[in-house]
């Protein structure tokens, strides 16, 4: 199996590896899409040492402040109680956002109307990409409440870490166009910070998935509600 977003050639080993494993989790994802799981894994990376022989879940994705296009800092409180899907990006560039930004939104008019689901799309080019010109970003694709879809921003190895996090890869390559490699992967996460499926963005058949996939993440938060306040 070839994880197709590798073709965007991304320059440095640790990226390209990043973006290897989660394009093939993605992959094998959407491969069993028609025998769906009554649960989603729990994917994502051991940062911590473990506590005991059983410790072997991945870690969360660790806390975070950002801010977004409304100039509000959103950290993973922002998000608590929620199921969100995330990714990274950057205003200017000429190659795969447009098309990754494209599909985020066709996920977003799916789930829009259900508060239970929120977007996180992060910026890896601050110098540029102002407060204004993220607001502008997000105006331009429709999106007016901030408090839904949050297109955010932070010092590079804010971001560059919060990219690691997801399993994901970004950083600046002067090779490129528009100075930035990053992959078109989608994170989806649970209300507890844990990476639940990765997609690749640039595929439809794989963000296909993700729409299938957010349903039974959304019944498994509702039971856990549900449990949570028996």
């Amino acid at each position: 199996m070839t994880p197709s977003s590798l073709r965007f050639s991304l320059s440095r080993a640790t990226v390209a590896g990043l973006l290897a494993a989660g394009s093939l989790l993605a992959a094998c994802s959407s491969d069993t899409a028609s025998s769906q799981p009554d649960r989603l894994p729990i994917q994502g990376i051991k940062r911590t040492k473990p506590t005991s022989p059983s410790d072997t879940l991945p870690d969360p994705v660790p806390a975070f402040q950002l801010t977004n296009q409304d100039g509000k800092v959103i950290t993973n409180q922002t998000f608590a109680g929620k199921v969100y899907i995330t990714d990274f990006f950057f205003a200017t560039c000429p190659s795969i956002c447009p098309k990754m930004q494209s599909e985020m939104l066709r996920v977003y008019e799916q789930f829009k109307d259900d508060p239970n689901v929120l977007f996180l799309s992060h910026t890896i080019d601050p110098a540029h990409d102002s407060i204004p010109v993220l607001r502008d970003y997000a105006q331009r694709l429709g999106i007016q409440d901030a408090s839904r879809w949050h297109f955010a921003t932070a010092p590079h190895d804010t971001v560059f870490a919060l990219a690691r996090a997801y399993m994901t890869g970004a950083e600046k390559d002067s090779t490129v166009a528009g100075g930035y490699a990053h992959s078109g992967t989608f994170a989806l996460v649970d209300s507890r910070r844990r990476i639940r499926g990765m997609y690749d963005g640039m595929e439809k058949s794989q963000v296909d998935q993700l729409i299938r996939d957010l349903p039974v993440l959304l019944k498994e938060e509702a039971e856990l509600r549900q449990t949570a306040a028996k």
